[in-house]
């Protein structure tokens, strides 16, 4: 049976990095669409965009495409969007996917789920350039793509593109816990991502938050939308079926 996706990219990306997941989910007989959040448009306004604005972006493409039973996946900092979506639009939506994903309480930010030394790094870089924030290369190659050659982690790194910074910061509005939805939730995790430190980790500590859900995990790194993105498809679908 044929099943909708909509997968929601993380900070730094847009809908085409993750493409080359996407083919091989339609590959599978599914529908995907890769939208992108706003605030990671070419032309949109890093220093303006915040997280409401992010979640607005989401729910505004689901009904614009008139989309229903949708799993709706997100990855890394896409786990705050498919949360607020989920929280606005529950009645379009299936089942949640959240790919090492944060999964917010309400009244939380993204900032208030990473270490400190994250959060001092961001403020840096933020201020020093109008509210938007980048990786160094060296956190990139290391913590998020460690499953990949140095050429493809420097090619990967190339498409990044700087990230509006209030997204890290505002604090998500939730009119009820993720785990009281009456959707069927899914954590997908991905056992050598360390963009997390093992001490502070995905899961258990954030998928948790969903109540009851699915587990499914697969070997490889934060950054599978480049370093195997065929096998992270193929761990999308298992964790987005009935």
């Amino acid at each position: 049976m044929s099943d909708t996706y909509v997968l929601v990219h993380g900070a730094w990306h847009t809908g085409a990095e993750i493409e080359a997941v996407a083919d091989h989910v339609r590959a599978a007989g599914h529908t995907v669409y890769c939208p992108t959040v706003a605030g990671n448009n070419p032309d949109d306004d890093r220093s303006r965009t915040g997280l409401e604005e992010a979640i607005a972006s989401i729910v505004r493409y689901i009904e614009e495409k008139n989309l229903t039973q949708v799993r709706l996946a997100g990855h890394s900092y896409g786990g705050m969007v498919i949360s607020g979506v989920a929280d606005r639009i529950a009645h379009r939506l299936k089942r949640l996917v959240y790919i090492n994903a944060f999964v917010p309480l309400d009244g939380e930010s993204l900032n208030d789920m990473v270490p400190p030394h994250y959060v001092t790094m961001f403020d840096a870089v933020a201020a020093a350039n109008g509210n938007a924030v980048t990786l160094p290369f060296e956190i990139w190659r290391d913590a998020f793509i460690n499953d990949a050659d140095f050429a493809t982690a420097e090619a990967a790194y190339a498409k990044l593109n700087p990230h509006p910074y209030s997204t890290f910061t505002d604090k998500i509005s939730l009119k009820q816990p993720l785990a009281a939805l009456a959707l069927g939730k899914s954590y997908l995790n991905c056992q050598q991502d360390i963009a997390m430190p093992h001490g502070m980790p995905w899961h258990p500590r954030l998928s948790e938050r969903l109540g009851l859900f699915r587990l499914v995990e697969c070997p490889g790194s934060h950054e599978m939308f480049f370093s195997n993105p065929q096998r992270l498809a193929q761990a999308i679908v298992e964790a987005g079926r009935d």
